[in-house]
């Protein structure tokens, strides 16, 4: 066999190794970014993938490898075709459950189409907003700092959507993930993406008295910005999530409207009973680092931590969104949540992407990304429209 046989079939076999994370769970930490980029740049894989199945059925020697190629070039694509089908209802539910709102645009950003365009998923075009970075608190310690994004127009006050990041409560920061920031204040919202601080140096509830403290920066200094304290959305991803959700229904502001929290952990209790497996993640140590202590030690720590434990007929509007695949943090949490949300009948929408693993929506052309985004924005018209 000749040397680029041999490296043709070797990329193939990487590729289909590749390709089965795409449609099972990450098994390992290591594995978790290269899982997320198969299920969501997988429709690029899966042309490189062709390109050498097509070479591969041109060499006598290595056309066998066709067919087991073009199953490889499939797994890749399943992302988009499963995302296919969770489109097809996704406007009716939503319209279902916050009922029918205008779609904030501003002058040359439409609102998205469709949950799934297809010709987006090389790229989405995303506009330049300007981004200002202020100090909204100073107390405890810590210097904490947001990114505001501001709408171009001059008009009326905005509706603020306060963006709290991941991370596992102990890293991260505010310049994660600014594409739907941007997205969002080019259609007329002002977002503010904040840090907070983090464990174990400050443990619970300092991450949730400073989304607390956001708002009050804001309650200042709203006019300045033209920001509309009366209508503020959480919008938290994973550890962020569990924060927004917490805000939102433990002792809410009365501006705050609605909350989107993506693969939250929302049952600490519960995440402490079924730890995810420690070559994942040793959960319990992170909910330790979290809190400040074991649940033995600290019981109602876990208990007012526990977004779950807060809802009632009165929570805001939900929207829930969580991949099915997501190995890090159980689908199981925003189910057992939504469940709790529809016993109470609080207006909520839980959205289950099969494929889905932990920061989906990391690329925002990509299937996850594309549906997070309808959904989002959809979501956001409802709860905030005046």
């Amino acid at each position: 066999m000749t040397a680029l046989a041999t490296i043709r079939l070797t990329l193939l076999a990487g590729l289909g190794f590749w390709s089965l994370l795409a449609v099972f769970r990450t098994p390992v930490r290591f594995l978790w970014k290269p899982a997320v980029a198969a299920s969501e740049w997988g429709h690029w894989l899966s042309m490189f993938t062709a390109i050498l199945v097509v070479r591969a059925g041109l060499d006598d020697q290595t056309s066998w490898a066709v067919a087991p190629g073009l199953v490889v070039v499939v797994l890749f694509l399943s992302p988009v075709l499963r995302a296919t089908v969770v489109s097809r209802r996704l406007a009716g539910r939503i319209e279902a459950a916050f009922g029918p709102a205008p779609i904030r645009m501003l002058p040359g950003a439409p609102a998205r189409p469709a949950p799934l365009v297809l010709r987006d998923l090389p790229h989405i075009q995303l506009p330049e907003i300007a981004r200002s970075r202020h100090v909204y608190s100073e107390g405890h310690g810590e210097r904490l700092e947001l990114d505001l994004y501001l709408p171009a127009d001059s008009g009326a006050a905005h509706p603020l959507v306060i963006v709290i990041h991941g991370g596992s409560w102990s890293s991260g920061d505010s310049s994660e993930l600014t594409g739907m920031n941007r997205y969002l204040a080019s259609r007329g919202y002002a977002v503010a993406a904040i840090d907070y601080r983090l464990a174990p140096r400050y443990p619970f509830p300092a991450a949730y008295d400073d989304v607390l403290a956001s708002i009050a920066f804001f309650e200042g200094r709203g006019r300045d910005f033209g920001v509309d304290i009366g209508r503020i959305a959480f919008l938290g991803r994973s550890s962020g999530g569990h924060l927004a959700l917490l805000a939102a229904y433990l002792d809410p502001h009365p501006g705050v409207r609605g909350v989107v929290a993506f693969y939250p952990p929302t049952d600490l209790n519960w995440s402490w009973e079924r730890p995810a497996p420690k070559r994942l993640m040793d959960t319990n140590q992170v909910i330790t680092d979290f809190l400040g202590g074991t649940r033995d030690a600290m019981p109602q720590q876990f208990d007012l931590a526990s977004p779950i434990l807060h809802v009632s007929a009165q929570s805001v509007p939900s929207l829930l969104i969580h991949g099915g695949k997501d190995a890090l943090v159980s689908p199981l949490q925003s189910t057992r949540l939504a469940a709790a949300l529809r016993e109470v009948g609080a207006p909520h929408l839980h959205l289950e992407l099969p494929w889905g693993k932990h920061g989906m929506d990391a690329n925002l052309a990509g299937p996850a990304g594309q549906i997070s985004l309808f959904a989002v924005e959809r979501f956001l018209a409802a709860v905030t429209s005046a």
